[in-house]
């Protein structure tokens, strides 16, 4: 299984590597910017701001809360080192999984469910979805690309992210939410 691991990992790299170039690296520090710390609590002020209901905003807030901890932990518990090969940014800490990925994903994800379950027309909201879906995938990629990460920490971003996100919507965000609208 870890040689397969491993195998992914290199192939998907090389796929990369052949794309370096001063502009591209440019485009994926940007990308990345948008699953950054920084960004995603200015995000979060910002849709707090937004939405007119009161428990939405608290939940988009707990949700990024949550995942980042839950993050943070499996960093600790995995201790998987970063790549050795080359960055071209420099980023501490362990490398499974990738926070950006799995953040941003939990985060970007969770606004993604309320897009659709909002009231605005389907047009709007498969547009709105598919933006923030490539938007999380594009994270991933530059994440590899800028060296930090290998595919694996990304893809095993993503995947704690939906199982994080399926959970959270389902015994968190609707069993409060509906337990909140009786009120």
């Amino acid at each position: 299984m870890i040689n397969i691991l491993e195998q992914i990992d290199s192939n998907i790299y090389s796929l990369l590597f052949k794309s370096i170039n001063p502009i591209n690296t440019s485009i994926m520090m940007c990308i990345s910017f948008f699953a950054s710390g920084g960004a995603l609590i200015v995000l979060t002020i910002v849709l707090l701001l937004i939405f007119k209901k009161k428990q939405i905003p608290k939940y988009i807030a707990l949700n990024l809360a949550i995942v980042f901890v839950l993050n943070r932990l499996l960093k600790i518990l995995i201790r998987r080192p970063r790549p050795q090969t080359f960055a071209l940014v420099i980023e501490n800490g362990y490398s499974f999984p990738s926070a950006h990925a799995m953040i941003g994903c939990a985060f970007y994800g969770f606004i993604v469910y309320l897009i659709m379950k909002s009231k605005k027309n389907k047009k709007q909201k498969i547009i709105y979805s598919i933006l923030l879906s490539l938007l999380i995938f594009l994270v991933g990629i530059s994440r590899i690309y800028l060296g930090v990460h290998y595919a694996s920490d990304v893809i095993g971003g993503f995947l704690i992210a939906l199982i994080y996100l399926v959970i959270f919507i389902k015994y968190i965000y609707n069993k409060n939410i509906f337990k909140n609208n009786k009120n």
